[in-house]
C-alpha cells in the first residue's frame, strides 16, 4: 500500500535504523548548522557542494522528516533538525572521547582539552589561568589544544560539545545552567566607569546606576563579551527601559573612547568590560584621573551592582583525569589585577 506524500515532505521509510545511516552524516549536519550556508559547511569539510546537499538529503529520508529549511539567505534548522542536532553533537563528543581514551589505553596517544579562552578577558586572569591550566595539563601527562572565541551565557560551544572547557563570566546561578556543564568560580569582578568632569559629580566617588543610565554609555561591541553585556543591559533598562548602549568607536583605546565621550554632545560614560576584582569596601573606590583622559574621571559604582563571576566551566561528561586538570587549575586566590590594556569592551 501507497502513502500519500506531502508537498515538501520527505517520504517515510519502512525501518530508517537500517538504512545505513554513519557518523559522517551527522558531522554533516553538525558543519551546516554551524556554518549556515551548504557552501561554507562544503568549504569547511573540504567537499563539493553538491555532494554535501546530497548527503543532507540522503540524512533526511533516513529519518524521514526535514532537518533543515533551505532558504535564500541559508538554512535553519527544523525542530527535528535542532534535536538531531544536538543528539548529534553528543554522539560525535562521545565517539572522540572514546577513540582518544582507546589510542591512550594503547600507548598511541595523549588525552586532550579543547579549552576556550576568550579574546575579551583581564590580562592577569587569563594569563594566570592560561599558564596554570597548561603547567597542569602538562604534569597530568595531557595536551591542552586553544580555542579562541566568544562565550555567551549559555557557554553555548561546551554546551554543544564544540569545545571540552573554558574560561568565562557566570552572569546568573549555577542552576540556570544546561546540563551536563559543571563550573568552579574563581573570583568576581567589576568594570570600570568613567564620566564627564563636568556631569556634575564633582568630587564624589560613587554614583548610582540610575544615574548612569541617564547617560549616554559606550560599551561592547556585544560579540566581545555576550554574557556580561546582556546582563549588565537588562539592570539599566530597568531604570530606563529604553536604554540601549553605545559601541566604542575604538575597542582597543581607552584614551581614544575616552576622548570621544568626552567631546560628545551630551553626558557620555564609558564602561569597560569586567576588568577588575571586586574586593574591600565599595566606598573606598577613589576617584581617578589619567593624562590623557580628556577631562574624564573614573567613579565607582554604588553598590556595585554590576560584577561578573570568572568560572571555569566544562562539560561533565569529559573523562575523570581532565576533570581533575580543571579543578586543580581553579585554585582560589591565585588571580592578581592587572592594569588595563584596552577597555572599552
Amino acid at each position: 500500500m501507497t502513502h500519500p506524500t506531502v508537498p515538501g515532505q520527505v517520504p517515510p521509510q519502512a525501518n530508517p535504523a537500517n538504512q545505513g545511516l554513519e557518523l559522517r552524516h551527522l558531522r554533516y549536519l553538525v558543519a551546516v548548522a554551524d556554518a549556515g550556508t551548504f557552501t561554507h559547511a562544503a568549504e569547511r569539510m573540504f567537499i563539493a557542494q553538491p555532494t554535501l546537499s546530497q548527503q543532507i538529503r540522503r540524512l533526511e529520508e533516513m529519518v524521514g522528516t526535514p532537518l533543515l529549511c533551505r532558504r535564500r539567505d541559508g538554512v535553519q534548522l527544523t525542530e527535528a533538525g535542532s534535536v538531531l542536532l544536538e543528539e548529534s553533537r553528543t554522539v560525535l563528543s562521545l565517539v572522540e572521547h572514546g577513540v582518544s581514551r582507546t589510542r591512550q589505553a594503547a600507548g598511541l596517544g595523549r588525552p586532550r582539552l579543547r579549552f576556550v579562552l576568550p579574546p575579551q578577558l583581564p590580562e592577569g586572569l587569563a594569563v594566570t589561568i592560561a599558564s596554570r591550566l597548561r603547567s597542569t595539563a602538562a604534569a597530568a601527562g595531557a595536551d591542552v589544544q586553544w580555542l579562541e572565541e566568544p562565550l555567551d551565557a549559555e557557554f553555548s560551544p561546551i554546551s554543544q560539545r564544540r569545545a571540552d572547557a573554558g574560561l568565562g563570566w557566570l552572569m546568573s546561578g549555577r542552576e540556570a545552567l544546561p546540563d551536563p556543564l559543571e563550573v568552579m568560580a574563581i573570583e568576581d569582578f567589576e568594570p570600570e566607569v568613567w564620566v564627564p568632569v563636568a556631569a556634575g559629580t564633582g568630587d564624589r566617588q560613587q554614583i548610582g546606576l540610575d544615574e548612569l543610565a541617564d547617560m549616554d554609555v559606550v560599551h561592547g561591541p556585544r560579540r566581545t563579551s555576550p554574557a556580561s553585556y546582556d546582563a549588565w543591559l537588562a539592570q539599566l533598562r530597568e531604570s530606563r527601559p529604553r536604554f540601549c548602549f553605545t559601541d566604542p568607536p575604538f575597542r582597543h583605546s581607552l584614551p581614544m573612547t575616552l576622548a570621544f565621550a568626552a567631546a560628545a554632545s551630551r553626558p557620555t560614560a564609558v564602561l569597560t568590560s569586567p576588568l577588575r576584582p571586586v574586593s574591600g569596601d565599595a566606598a573606598t573606590v577613589v576617584t581617578r584621573r589619567m593624562a590623557d583622559s580628556y577631562n574624564m574621571v573614573r567613579v565607582g559604582l554604588r553598590h556595585r551592582p554590576l560584577r561578573a563571576t570568572a568560572v571555569l566551566v566544562w562539560s561533565g561528561d569529559l573523562p575523570r583525569d581532565l576533570q581533575q586538570v580543571l579543578f586543580d587549575t581553579a585554585d582560589p586566590g591565585i588571580v592578581q589585577a592587572q592594569p588595563p590594556t584596552a577597555v572599552a569592551s
